[in-house]
């Protein structure tokens, strides 16, 4: 029997959690608060962006902040790399 919202059986899903996959995963997640901080000024230019662009009933359209957010992407790159455990 397999989870319903994916193709993995349960005994796959144990096999990967005692390989410490899920462990990993939550190490990841409590570490992206400190690489937003090293990343707050490309944050707050995409944050910007966005907002600009939704101002009223407009809807984000796809790409519109492209370039701010591949300079976000780049800077959470590059923190992850330099705190890598």
């Amino acid at each position: 029997m397999g989870f319903p919202f994916c193709k993995v059986s349960l005994a796959a899903a144990r096999a990967m959690s005692g390989t410490n996959v899920w462990t990993r995963s939550r190490e990841r997640m409590l570490r992206f608060p400190e690489l937003i901080a090293q990343c707050a000024e490309e944050a707050a230019v995409y944050g910007k962006c966005v907002s600009h662009t939704t101002t009223g009933k407009q809807e984000l359209s796809k790409n519109h902040c492209a370039k701010e957010f591949q300079t976000l992407r780049n800077c959470f790159l590059s923190a992850a790399k330099k705190n890598a455990k």
